[in-house]
C-alpha cells in the first residue's frame, strides 16, 4: 500500500539542506533568477508547482514578451505572482524601448499587462551615467522591483574593474536591488567566461573584494560548471541568474550541498563525523 503525502515523513534538516545555509522566501541572498525564453502556459504552471520555493525571480529572455499572446502573457504572470515570484523583461526589452524614442510607453505597458520587476541595462546600447540613473528612480516611483546590469553582449568587451565598482556604487546608491553581471544565455566568451565558457574565479574573487555588498551581485551562470564555480568561490548564498527551467532543482541541489560538486564545501561538511 502507497502512502499519501501526508503520512510521508519530511526528510530530516540535515538531509534537505546539509549546508545549513539556505534561507526561505523571501530572502535576500542566495537568489535564483530562471530565464524563460517561450515556456507555454502548462510548461509554465508546472515549473511553479514544482519549483517555486526554489524560485525567486523570472526574467521573459530579452523582448520575448511581445512576442508571446497578451492573453498567455497575462496568465504567466499572474500565476508567479500568486508564489510572490518577481518577473521582469529582459533588459534588452527596455534598451530597444530607449532606442526608440518610448520607455514612457514602455512602462505603460509594463504595469498592464503586470509585470513586477524591471532590469536596466546597456548590454547593446550606450547609456549615459545621468539616464541610467533616471531609469532606474524611474521604475522605483512606478512600484517595480529594479535590478540593473552591467557588461556587454558582444565576446570583444571585457569587464574592468575600477568601472565595474563604479557601476554597482552609483546603482545600489541610485536603488537597485542588485547588478547583474553580464553572462548572457551562453556563458561563453562574455563577463567571466572565456570561449570555452570556464569561469575565471580569480576575476570572480577581485570582483567580490572590490565591492562594498558582494552580496547585492547577480551572477549570470546557466551552464552547471560554472554555477559550482561561483559557488565554490563566492559562496553558496551567491545570487545565481539565467538558469534553465528544467535545471531549478539542479541548482538547488548544488546549493544545498546535495551534490558532490558542493558537497565538500566547508559549510556542508561542518558538524559530520
Amino acid at each position: 500500500m502507497s502512502l499519501t503525502d501526508n503520512q510521508i515523513e519530511a526528510w530530516p534538516s540535515a538531509l534537505c539542506d546539509p549546508s545549513g545555509e539556505r534561507e526561505r522566501k523571501p530572502r535576500t541572498s542566495g537568489l535564483t533568477m530562471v530565464m524563460d525564453k517561450g515556456l507555454g502556459l502548462g510548461e509554465f504552471t508546472d515549473m511553479l508547482e514544482l519549483a517555486h520555493e526554489h524560485i525567486d525571480i523570472i526574467k521573459l529572455g530579452f523582448g520575448t514578451s511581445a512576442v508571446i499572446p497578451h492573453r498567455l502573457l497575462t496568465a504567466k504572470l499572474n500565476a508567479a505572482k500568486r508564489y510572490g515570484i518577481t518577473v521582469m523583461p529582459g533588459g534588452t526589452f527596455l534598451e530597444i524601448a530607449i532606442a526608440k524614442g518610448i520607455v514612457k510607453d514602455f512602462f505603460h505597458m509594463m504595469g498592464e499587462t503586470g509585470f513586477t520587476g524591471v532590469e536596466v541595462s546597456d548590454g547593446t546600447i550606450t547609456l549615459p551615467r545621468q539616464v541610467r540613473n533616471t531609469l532606474i528612480g524611474r521604475a522605483r516611483e512606478l512600484g517595480f522591483h529594479v535590478c540593473t546590469e552591467y557588461g556587454k553582449k558582444d565576446s570583444v568587451s571585457s569587464f574592468h574593474l575600477d568601472d565595474l565598482l563604479e557601476t554597482f556604487t552609483e546603482d545600489i546608491a541610485h536603488g537597485s536591488a542588485w547588478m547583474t553581471l553580464e553572462g548572457r544565455e551562453s556563458g561563453i566568451g562574455v563577463g567571466v567566461y572565456d570561449d570555452s565558457g570556464s569561469c575565471d574565479t580569480a576575476l570572480v574573487t577581485r570582483i567580490i573584494e572590490a565591492v562594498h555588498t558582494p552580496e547585492r551581485l547577480m551572477w549570470e551562470a546557466p551552464r552547471k560548471d560554472q554555477q559550482v564555480a561561483i559557488l565554490h568561490t563566492a559562496g553558496l548564498r551567491a545570487n545565481i541568474g539565467n538558469i534553465a527551467p528544467q535545471e531549478i532543482i539542479a541548482c538547488e541541489a548544488l546549493r544545498r550541498g546535495l551534490r558532490s560538486d558542493t558537497m565538500n564545501q566547508p559549510d556542508v561538511l561542518r558538524g559530520t563525523n
